[in-house]
């Protein structure tokens, strides 16, 4: 098992990243005010089989990466670092779109709603650096399994961007309905996401090489 504090850290960048405005989070909300929080948990389904075969793509990637070449995890933490600054400038530059604009879909059944929630996720290139380039940041090779630690930080990523949009998916139409109303209220949470990403970055480019 990986270390408290890297679980804890993880699971923070975890919680930012799936409050991060994406292809995911627009899809699903857009889903869900068009056809129905029904459709919008059954596309969920298939996003959250996306994360399961990123994290065991990268889990038993990272295994190998890290045991075959330990001086990687500089290379990899840089990259990492670069961005989370890349999205927390995502957050606050001016212009950006709110994922609650909605997008016109057509209705879908629901095993082609599932099959888009899944190729979705799986071709949203976030998810793919988060696994590859952060994911590595936590992992201890001291505390055992490089696998075992991998595959439990992948699986709290999972659970908490599932139960995050699953939350979103529920409540789409009335959170579209209080950001209209309350414009301020938008400009101020992507400003906080936007200061907590830089953070972590900077924790993250200034740690100490494991």
């Amino acid at each position: 098992m990986p270390e408290l504090s890297n679980l804890l850290a993880f699971a923070a960048v975890a919680l930012g990243m799936v409050l991060t405005p994406g292809p995911n989070m627009v899809y699903l909300i857009s889903r869900s005010i068009c056809q129905g929080r029904t459709a919008g948990l059954i596309s969920l389904g298939g996003v959250a089989l996306g994360f399961v075969v990123y994290m065991l793509c990268a889990a038993f990637g990272i295994t190998a990466l890290v045991l075959a070449v330990p001086y990687a995890y500089d290379a990899i933490r840089i990259a990492g670092a670069a961005y989370l600054l890349w999205l927390a400038w995502q957050a606050v530059r001016p212009g950006g779109r709110s994922p609650f604009q909605v997008k016109d879909l057509p209705k879908d059944g629901p095993a082609k709603l599932f099959l888009m929630g899944f190729l979705t996720n799986l071709l949203n290139p976030k998810i793919a650096v988060m696994y590859l380039s952060l994911l590595p940041q936590f992992i201890d090779p001291a505390r055992g399994s490089v696998l075992g630690q991998a595959l439990a930080l992948g699986s709290t990523q999972i659970v908490i961007s599932v139960l995050v949009n699953a939350a979103i998916a529920i409540s789409a139409g009335s959170i579209a309905l209080f950001l209209t109303r309350r414009p301020s209220f938008a400009v101020v949470q992507r400003w906080v996401m936007g200061t907590v990403l830089a953070a972590l970055a900077v924790r993250m480019a200034t740690e100490a090489r494991r």
